[in-house]
């Protein structure tokens, strides 16, 4: 080394490790975390996920997503061609919110919030498949328990135990279930027989949920409300052992899937905006995302789960590969959240539509006092 290089660094390594770094776009949201020197202020700590970082701010991505599902109005929109004209009319038309999940999220705790949603007609169309049906039912009948990962399923077995993850079913929850559903499909079957009724899934699950009359159940709820549900796989689970069995003792019994996939696709094509909200993937995931391909695609769209997309599955698929399809639309700005729907999902009900629900309370309280 010479004496003029002596005390220089490196060019290559200042070029390196020195480099300059162009401006930072105006507007550009800086990372920081809750300060909890400001006490516990838990909406503080909820608007704080957005600016956190990794998952954090997808997590606040997605409660923004919903907002503008929930605040969107037609009358935003500018009058088109052969459109509806009557202002009234344009502000009360509302975005069509899919809300799907999978079944298990039925069998925990997420029911109830599940239950909450449909309850206070927050949603307008629900995607589930079988076991997002019966569980609910059976959960009326008898309880669902806590308990590990690891029990041997051998052990469970011997014990008339069903393992759900780290939930258990006793066996004669089941039992209870047949009890329900026979008397209920034998109506069903008889009035085929003598009043021409065509029985689709989605016709199926609106009898169930009057028959239960049960106000914890998320389907007594859709029944009461009129929010269709939709289940194409609606005899792939213990729904479909009891119409087996059903087929033994008094058979003849007919589903008409056809009808439903008419009903699904119509919900989506009539709907001026429509947003979706599907927890887990597989069916429930893509009969929803389907459906609106029909329109070229949804405007809202949150996807929570934990797959990933290496392997090609539709549960793993990023909303993008949906772009793809024409099942979003191109110009949306859909949102995946990667994480389990039970840890996240109630923290964004409760920056989202417990929100408006409570709004909507305190705004009927205030007219009943002026009244």
């Amino acid at each position: 080394m010479s004496s003029s290089e002596a005390g220089k660094i490196p060019d290559l390594a200042a070029e390196a490790v020195l480099q300059v770094s162009e401006e930072i776009p105006e507007g550009a949201e800086e990372v920081k975390g809750y300060d909890f020197n400001n006490g516990v202020d838990w909406n503080k700590i909820m608007e704080s996920y957005k600016y956190t970082g990794f998952q954090s701010t997808n997590l606040g991505l997605a409660i923004d997503q919903i907002n503008k599902m929930l605040n969107w109005r037609l009358s935003h929109e500018k009058i088109g061609e052969n459109d509806i004209e009557d202002p009234e009319i344009r502000a009360n038309t509302k975005c069509k919110i899919f809300f799907a999940y999978t079944s298990n999220l039925i069998s925990s705790g997420l029911r109830e919030t599940i239950r909450y949603l449909v309850q206070h007609k927050q949603v307008d169309v629900i995607v589930t498949s079988a076991g997002g049906i019966e569980e609910d039912f059976i959960k009326c009948l008898a309880p669902t328990y806590l308990g590990d990962f690891s029990l041997k399923g051998r052990d469970l077995r011997l014990k008339g135990m069903n393992r759900i993850g780290n939930l258990l079913v006793p066996n004669s929850n089941y039992c209870k279930f047949d009890d329900f559903m026979n008397p209920i499909l034998d109506a069903m079957l008889e009035e085929q027989k003598t009043q021409g009724v065509i029985w689709t899934p989605s016709k199926m699950i609106h009898r169930f949920g009057k028959e239960i009359n049960n106000p914890e159940s998320v389907y007594y709820w859709a029944y009461k409300n009129n929010i269709p549900v939709f289940c194409p796989s609606i005899t792939d689970g213990s729904i479909g052992d009891m119409i087996y069995f059903h087929s033994y003792k008094n058979p003849g019994l007919i589903v008409d899937i056809a009808a439903d996939i008419r009903g699904m696709n119509d919900q989506a094509l009539s709907a001026k905006k429509t947003g979706m909200i599907i927890l887990g993937g597989g069916l429930a995931k893509h009969h929803t995302c389907n459906a609106n391909l029909m329109r070229n695609g949804a405007d809202y769209s949150v996807f929570i789960n934990t797959a990933q997309e290496f392997d090609g599955s539709d549960a793993g698929a990023r909303p993008d590969e949906a772009i793809s399809w024409g099942k979003i639309k191109i110009n949306a700005k859909p949102v995946k959240l990667y994480a389990e729907a039970t840890l996240v999902f109630p923290l964004i009900v409760a920056s989202t539509f417990a929100r408006v629900v409570e709004e909507e309370k305190k705004k009927t309280q205030d007219q009943t006092k002026q009244e």
